[in-house]
């Protein structure tokens, strides 16, 4: 059911200036291959085939990246280095990329809002914020795990993992009840609360699966946090009608929108590549 995905790309990276004065962070390597085409990978894998991309001044290289570059490919044709683009050949052909723009950057609400002309009004959608790049060896994706959990539920579900107390300021944070192992039925959601004042330690991270009446709430949200429009905010008026399910997923997330994730996750796949190696 689940065919788009959305994928906020027009923040400005600026946790990475220098390197993000001229690129965008979400084409940003870990190892060989751009932060956004992981997060793709993971939405086909989750069944998605349509990409949604809320672009901004400076992000022609992500379009760029989801194109065929026909100089380059001549110039390997029939080279070793021909194998190296098997897989983003792959995703060009399987996928279909859309894309439209966020003059002006006033949070993450206000972006996945501007997605509506891409992902419509009919079918639910998903959303991947790119800078978490999130895996799980043992099993399904994280998305994956999220819309096989959307059939049961048939309502908005945000994806969350415990954070130590001391840095629930920097996240969205829930509050609400289990209703089966890893899954609560959300009653509040506080964006970037006080330590000492959050409901819980369940912090939402940069995976979703909306319902399309998320617009219409998005429309009556009112500026919250930072004179931003938040997410956050119109996700807990969905929940305080019993329609938000947060999943405490299986795998790991990396936040490579901060250095420290960022080598982190650079440090985890080459551990990984050097262990297929061998």
């Amino acid at each position: 059911m689940i065919k788009k995905c959305l994928f906020p790309a027009a923040g400005y990276g600026t946790r990475f200036l220098p390197a993000t004065k001229a690129m965008p962070k979400e084409m940003l390597p870990i190892l060989t291959k751009p932060l956004i085409q992981y997060g793709v990978e993971e939405a086909m894998d989750a069944g998605c085939d349509v990409m949604s991309i809320i672009t901004g001044r400076g992000k022609r290289a992500i379009t760029d990246h989801f194109d065929i570059s026909y100089e380059l490919e001549h110039q390997i044709q029939g080279s070793s280095k021909e194998k190296m683009l098997a897989d983003i050949r792959h995703i060009i052909d399987q996928c279909t990329f859309t894309y439209t723009r966020q003059n002006e950057m006033k949070g993450l609400g206000d972006a996945i809002f501007k997605g509506k002309v891409l992902v419509g009004e009919e079918n639910p959608f998903a959303v991947i914020l790119a800078d978490d790049l999130c895996v799980n060896p043992d099993g399904d994706g994280i998305l994956t795990q999220m819309v096989k959990l959307y059939e049961k539920y048939k309502c908005c579900i945000v994806a969350c993992m415990e954070v130590p107390k001391e840095e629930v300021h920097k996240y969205g944070v829930i509050e609400g009840n289990r209703i089966e192992e890893g899954v609560y039925m959300v009653s509040n959601m506080v964006e970037k609360p006080d330590n000492d004042k959050a409901p819980s330690n369940l912090a939402v991270i940069g995976r979703y699966v909306l319902t399309p009446d998320i617009f219409d709430v998005i429309q009556n949200t009112k500026p919250g946090k930072n004179g931003e429009l938040q997410i956050t905010d119109s996700l807990c008026s969905q929940a305080k009608k019993g329609m938000v399910i947060a999943y405490k997923f299986k795998g790991r997330r990396f936040d490579c929108g901060s250095v420290d994730g960022f080598v982190e996750a650079t440090n985890y796949f080459y551990d990984l590549e050097k262990k297929k190696a061998e």
